[in-house]
């Protein structure tokens, strides 16, 4: 066989070769334990010998789909090769009946309330994954929904109220800093621009052009007001933006099945790693980018790529079909994708569905 490390895919090796790679990775994901070519050639039911095995796993790596680990006669996949199994040969089927109804009947169990919700879901797919669960929860332009009216009004020389009411009727009143020497005429102003453009519109769908218009002049308005809006955005954004935040649940089952110092201390890493919630925050919102499972291998996610760590994760959505927060799964890279991605998928739209 003739391969070029640089280009590469699975139509680029013969059916043997697969097959052989295939059983190498199931393997490895199963035990998490370096393959063989005698055991490989025990099990894998394909009736070649171990020389034609090693053979075969030195081409592939030198494809750079295997590596073999210090001090191992074995085989493991590497980074490229679990994503060229994930995206190629994992074969993912739909979840039995059982399983949708024992993930229906958990999250129903929770109630009502969505913290309750988020924090179920976290804690189930701790469990069903062996792993740590997430939910980013809404933030607040996307819990809030649809802007009818808004309104400035003056309080004194310092402050100004703005009053937010919602297509749904209900009001929200946020406090803001007035700039100084603002006239009425200008709260008024600002108000009518800003209800012109939010209305029937959640504000993360309008803030970019609002403010764009602003920045360009194309705003009929004067400065004063121009600032105004700027400001009110700004502040009403940002409070927002702090509400939005992220359920961890499951840490301690990371910590079952470890006996080798390099495993101790890619926890480690992995623990620091999850106390940055603001940077998981950020990769999670990549999902929104996403029709479905993302799934993220080692250093394709910078934030785990020293802790050798796998995430899975797909958002949920509103009424309208607007992504509005993700759920997910953070484990070893050998996961148990099969299980797991269709696990993650129904639960997020479990989430979603109880949430409307």
């Amino acid at each position: 066989m003739s391969f070029s490390p640089e280009h590469f895919s699975l139509s680029d090796l013969d059916s043997r070769t697969r097959a052989i790679f295939k059983d190498i990775v199931e393997s490895y994901l199963d035990t998490g334990q370096p393959v063989g070519s005698r055991t490989l050639a025990m099990s894998s039911g394909q009736q070649l010998s171990p020389a034609t095995i090693r053979n075969t796993m030195s081409d592939l790596m030198r494809l750079g789909l295997l590596q073999s680990p210090h001090k191992s006669a074995g085989r493991l996949p590497s980074q490229i090769g679990l994503r060229l199994f994930v995206d190629g040969l994992l074969e993912i089927g739909d979840l039995s009946a059982k399983d949708r109804g024992g993930l229906e009947n958990s999250l129903s169990s929770a109630g009502e309330a969505p913290t309750k919700i988020f924090e179920q879901a976290s804690a189930m797919l701790a469990g069903l994954a062996g792993g740590a669960g997430l939910v980013l929860t809404p933030d607040g332009a996307d819990r809030t929904g649809a802007v009818k009216h808004v309104e400035f009004v003056n309080l004194d020389s310092h402050q100004a109220l703005v009053v937010i009411v919602y297509e749904d009727g209900r009001v929200e009143n946020r406090l803001m800093d007035r700039p100084a020497g603002l006239v009425p005429a200008s709260l008024e102003q600002a108000g009518n621009f800003l209800s012109a453009r939010l209305k029937g519109k959640r504000l993360s769908d309008a803030k970019t052009q609002i403010l764009s218009e602003i920045k360009s002049g194309e705003a009929q308005i004067d400065q004063a007001a121009a600032g105004l809006v700027a400001k009110g955005l700004a502040d009403w954004s940002g409070a927002q933006d702090r509400e939005r935040s992220l359920i961890i649940r499951g840490r301690a089952q990371l910590l079952e099945n470890i006996d080798a110092q390099a495993d101790i201390e890619r926890i480690q890493m992995l623990f620091e790693d999850l106390e940055r919630k603001q940077a998981l925050i950020e990769l999670l919102d990549r999902t929104e980018d996403a029709d479905g499972v993302k799934i993220f291998i080692g250093t394709e996610n910078p934030l785990f790529s020293l802790s050798d760590s796998s995430v899975v994760v797909a958002p949920y959505r509103d009424s309208d079909r607007n992504i509005i927060g993700a759920v997910g799964v953070i484990g070893p890279t050998r996961l148990n994708y099969a299980r797991i991605i269709p696990m993650v998928d129904y639960t997020a739209q479990l989430v979603g569905r109880l949430l409307r």
